[in-house]
């Protein structure tokens, strides 16, 4: 009996530590990285505003606005009006990322009884609305959010990451300068905040039917049985799997990566900025592996199509978009990825921030679209960086920027030397 007891407790602390317990932000930051060579491995790199995106293209078909041409340009039906599948919400790669996301910070929640609906005080409304729509439009000038338009994309070895992080910072330190003057002189609608908790016994019952409705759904893809893209749905089961560990692990860690930008300029703190440079030098190298043609691997060609994460926003694009999407992740207290795991944990601020977020993005995407705006040339280059200076220099330059970043911010905890004074 004694033995059972001990066993009981073993299983209590593994349960506290894995369920209950904030990670550490180093030990998220690796297994985020891991999880994103993982999905890259079984189809393709992930990314947040794929999800936000799809969502309010549905949301503005619905409402009548894509139809006609517009269906055909953003995806909704082929050139013979006919339907696509890919386009569904529930078939969507991007859409089942973000849902697989989002449920995974919800399990993490529930079975770490962090769950609740936390409603902000009314002037945070306000903030949730602009914040969305400059999300929107900075992740659609760049390329992708702070996932897709950087951590994926310096990860994947693409010039445009390194634009977008570049105007990340500017973009952050305006949006905190912003809030410092709103705290000093903006009063109205500081009140109206409150909890609705959710007893834990309940959140526990919650986040296991979450498990079992996970391993549901990725059953179901994986024994799709139909007419048309089977090979496509039955590869979903993976794509959901791996989202859904990454929604749980960044909840459980609470890992967002805009704090990365934030923290060193407000606190001096630099736990998430280290975290977020290890994490994409870790991404980096998973990514050179599987986009290089080994000779003796499938018949030589890359497992990863090279390309896969390369934006033409390698300039102006990157740049402005970095800045407007840096701004809005300030005033909506969560970048991309940390928008969607704290709508999974029940922050009624950011369920009204993604919605704003998914229509400006999809109605800035469609005008680029019917204007060929990136394949023109309009918001910057295509550059993959392996084809300017090589495999071994890209992975030199990478390590290098973010050791260099490593170095600034470890110096700037000490001394205090770049905080933003209030």
């Amino acid at each position: 009996m004694e033995d059972l007891k001990v066993l009981w407790q073993k299983i209590k602390h593994l349960y506290k530590v894995l369920c209950q317990e904030e990670w550490n932000a180093t030990l998220t930051g690796i297994i985020v990285a891991l999880l994103s060579i993982l999905i890259m491995a079984w189809w393709r790199p992930w990314g947040a505003v794929g999800a936000i995106r799809n969502w309010g293209d549905w949301m503005l078909w619905s409402a009548g606005i894509f139809n006609g041409d517009l269906a055909e340009l953003v995806g909704f039906v082929n050139e013979d009006g006919d339907a696509i599948l890919t386009k569904s919400m529930l078939f969507n790669t991007g859409s089942v990322i973000g849902l697989g996301f989002i449920g995974g910070a919800f399990i993490s929640a529930c079975l770490g009884g962090q769950f609740a609906f936390r409603f902000p005080p009314i002037r945070e409304y306000v903030k949730a609305i602009i914040a969305g729509i400059l999300m929107g439009v900075g992740s659609a000038l760049a390329g992708g959010c702070n996932v897709g338009g950087m951590y994926n994309a310096i990860g994947n070895l693409a010039a445009n990451g390194f634009a977008m992080w570049v105007g990340l910072v500017p973009g952050v330190l305006f949006g905190l300068w912003l809030l410092y003057k709103e705290m000093e002189h903006i009063s109205w609608g500081s009140g109206g905040s409150w909890t609705l908790e959710i007893p834990y016994p309940i959140q526990l019952i919650f986040g296991f039917a979450g498990v079992v409705a996970v391993f549901w759904c990725a059953n179901y893809y994986a024994n799709f049985d139909g007419d048309n893209f089977v090979e496509y749905i039955t590869s979903l089961s993976g794509i959901l799997l791996i989202a859904v560990g990454l929604g749980y692990t960044m909840q459980r860690g609470r890992w967002c990566m805009i704090q990365g930008f934030r923290e060193p300029h407000m606190t001096g703190d630099c736990k998430m900025a280290k975290s977020v440079a290890l994490s994409i030098v870790i991404v980096a190298v998973g990514a050179a592996v599987l986009k290089y043609g080994v000779a003796t691997r499938l018949g030589g060609d890359p497992v990863l199509d090279p390309m896969n994460y390369v934006r033409g926003t390698f300039g102006w694009g990157g740049l402005v978009g970095g800045f407007i999407f840096g701004l809005g992740a300030m005033l909506a207290g969560g970048c991309g990825s940390g928008a969607l795991w704290r709508v999974g944990e029940g922050q009624i601020k950011l369920w009204v921030t993604v919605p704003f977020f998914s229509l400006s993005n999809s109605l800035m995407v469609a005008w680029f679209s019917a204007y060929d705006f990136e394949g023109k040339g309009y918001l910057g280059k295509y550059v993959y960086l392996p084809d300017v200076m090589g495999y071994g220099y890209t992975m030199a330059l990478i390590v290098g920027f973010c050791t260099l970043w490593y170095l600034v911010v470890t110096w700037n905890e000490d001394t205090n030397k770049l905080l933003l004074p209030m």
